[in-house]
């Protein structure tokens, strides 16, 4: 039996106001997958900064053992010269370098300080092989997609003799193809004797390819399952994870759908910086009161791209359509007016897009509609700290106060403090893009019941999701679209897997028809 590559003793992590780690152990076997399974706010992410030194030994209590070696790792290069690599859920990849370029950086093939270029290429073909990515090594970052960014930081990690690799969720923003790839990429590492420790709330990944599983809950270790002894199953993981039986996924809704308040006709949109290229082609869809309206459709088929642009026109060029609220056409040329007339746009990227991650939760809470805690443009402070208290207690915030710094939360946090700032605007229409990405089965649980909420009392919502289990879980009808173009529409009866990726893949040529008609 192989032995233990890593051991974490009794390790204690404090932040200011809040115990983020206490007296937790991980044991991991060499040549493993091991999973690292909690809620948002567990302690996870902080466990794997303290073990790849971005938390410097002298900054937590407990003690590190790699190889039966005890170490107290400065910074995180001290931990990769032994073959501990991490690659965080935010790549930290430069777009406007190249691939070889990006890989190593900080790693440059040099002698004498003159990069070797040549060098460079040859290595970076041979880990780019490694990974199963045909790319040139002289591609841009930016010009690939976020699937093939992820291979990149893996081939990154490789160019640094990996033995202990860790991804902190690294099928996040992955549509099911490239997840799928990245997955069995795992298992072929495996075979080659790399231990691997994953990060994910997918349940049905972590299944797949997973030895050990170690659940952590509140900063403490629960227990760690052995996949095939233990007869581990999804139930089981979650029980653990939220400490009680979720015997729903997707809790139910009976509230009653009114008329259509919120239409879009004939919508067209052009890529903001190649003016011939055409995003969104003829789209129409309508939402009715009290609905939750789904849109499916693969990475790259226009589904934030159309969304972003009803929004305030925030995506696009020669934006022509119509937009109807409630049978009155209305204008949304600007942010400010969308907000207006009573819609909001929850953004798949909550870190760039979402949130002001260096402010606080109350700022962030109240910043979509400061006039609703202002009199003559000025702002009542103590109004604003009711607001964003009873945000954060209603949404069920983990944090030590209102107070905290925004971009010291963690992802399912941080997610609720952007869904409680537009519900903080007092939306008719609320747009989610990618809600619950990156979130454990019990905050996304707490934002489902929202939605319901916000259904129940009249409201609008429209869900974007790549995941299919959700959008047929939450949505009442669901529009699918492909290439740009809604390709389908499907009632919650009539959907299914089988049918909704069926019209993933329809051509532009077919893919108007049901779709197009308002009911």
């Amino acid at each position: 039996m192989p032995g233990n590559i890593l051991e974490m003793r009794s390790i204690t992590k404090t932040f200011p106001g809040v115990k983020a780690l206490s007296d937790v152990n991980l044991q991991v076997k060499e040549g493993e997958i091991h999973a690292l399974m909690g809620e948002n706010g567990a302690g996870k992410s902080t466990l794997m900064k303290v073990l790849s030194g971005v938390y410097p030994h002298g900054t937590y209590e407990g003690d590190i053992l790699f190889k039966g070696q005890v170490c107290a790792f400065r910074d995180i290069k001290q931990s990769e010269e032994l073959g501990i690599v991490i690659i965080h859920q935010e790549l930290a990849l430069i777009p406007y370098l190249s691939i070889a370029e990006n890989i190593f950086l900080g790693n440059e093939q040099a002698k004498h300080g003159i990069v070797n270029w040549h060098e460079t290429s040859v290595r970076t073909k041979e880990l780019l092989k490694k990974v199963g990515l045909d790319e040139s090594p002289q591609t841009l970052v930016t010009d690939i997609g976020v699937g093939k960014q992820q291979l990149v930081e893996i081939a990154k990690a490789l160019s640094k003799k990996v033995q202990l690799l860790i991804l902190d969720e690294p099928t996040a923003a992955l549509n099911e193809e490239d997840s799928g790839n990245l997955l069995n990429l795992l298992l072929e590492f495996k075979k080659q004797g790399i231990t691997s420790i994953m990060i994910s709330h997918k349940l049905n990944e972590i299944s797949r390819v997973a030895d050990s599983i170690t659940i952590i809950r509140d900063g403490q270790t629960i227990e760690t399952l052995d996949v095939k002894l233990d007869q581990v199953n999804e139930d089981r993981i979650i029980k653990g994870m939220v400490g009680r039986d979720l015997t729903q996924r997707y809790p139910s809704r009976s509230s009653p759908i009114g008329s259509v308040m919120f239409e879009v006709k004939d919508w067209n949109v052009y890529h903001p910086l190649h003016p011939d290229r055409k995003v969104i082609d003829q789209a129409h869809f309508h939402i009715k009161k009290g609905e939750v309206v789904g849109i499916a459709g693969l990475m790259g088929s226009g589904r934030t791209e159309l969304a972003m642009s009803i929004f305030g026109r925030s995506y696009g060029k020669k934006i022509t359509g119509q937009v109807l609220k409630d049978g009155r056409e209305i204008r949304l040329n600007s942010i400010p007016e969308a907000i207006k007339h009573g819609i909001s746009y929850v953004t798949e990227d909550r870190k760039h897009y979402g949130l002001i991650l260096i402010d606080d939760i109350k700022r962030n809470i109240t910043l979509s509609n400061l006039g609703r805690i202002s009199r003559h443009t000025v702002v009542n402070d103590n109004e604003e700290i009711v607001q964003a208290e009873s945000f954060r207690q209603k949404m069920n915030i983990k944090s030590p106060s209102i107070l905290q710094k925004t971009g010291n939360l963690s992802g399912g946090n941080q997610q609720k403090v952007v869904l409680s700032k537009w519900m903080f605007a007092e939306p008719d229409i609320l747009i989610l893009d990618e809600p619950t990405r990156g979130i454990d089965v019990g905050a996304k649980y707490e934002i489902y019941t929202i939605i319901n909420d916000l259904a129940a009392l009249g409201k609008g919502v429209l869900i974007i999701s790549s995941e299919l289990p959700e959008i047929l879980g939450m949505c009442d009808r669901i529009y699918i679209m492909s290439e740009g173009a809604i390709t389908g529409e499907l009632t919650r009866d009539e959907a299914s897997q089988e049918a909704i990726a069926k019209l993933m893949t329809k051509t532009r040529g077919n893919s108007r028809g049901h779709a197009d008609q308002a009911v």
